[in-house]
């Protein structure tokens, strides 16, 4: 398999971090990382200027997350690309794993969202289940 796109989704937490190593190492200096933090969406009946509030907020928490990765990829040198999207985060993941022709996808086993004693975190496994792009886990 001759991996040249890979699709790295980020949150922020532990997990994340190493999904992101495990990526920086199979990209090397031939592939190219796709870097994604899905934030949530801002509800269309919250009126304004509370929706543009939100929306700066939530735009400003997936910045903090981009942040620290962009500085790990940045320095091994890695090459990529940085998408902040809103939506349902498995949903996103599976559709810019196609949009972008991603040739697999690295993350983390569970997020910050995930209870803890969870086997596998529920947007991983919902990824699995609608994905057709190999999915590596990271533990």
């Amino acid at each position: 398999m001759n991996i040249t796109r890979i699709l790295l989704p980020v949150d922020g937490s532990r997990l994340s971090d190493a999904a992101a190593d495990m990526a920086i190492d199979m990209a090397g200096t031939e592939a190219t990382v796709i870097l994604l933090t899905v934030r949530r969406t801002v509800p269309t009946g919250l009126g304004q200027p509370n929706a543009t509030e939100l929306l700066e907020y939530l735009n400003q928490g997936a910045e903090q997350v981009m942040t620290h990765y962009r500085a790990k990829l940045t320095n091994a040198n890695v090459d990529f690309l940085e998408l902040v999207i809103g939506g349902d985060v498995a949903e996103v993941i599976s559709n810019v794993a196609d949009n972008e022709k991603c040739d697999i996808i690295v993350m983390g086993s569970k997020g910050k969202s995930d209870l803890e004693g969870l086997f596998l975190g529920s947007v991983t496994h919902k990824v699995l289940q609608t994905t057709t792009k190999p999915v590596l886990v990271v533990k």
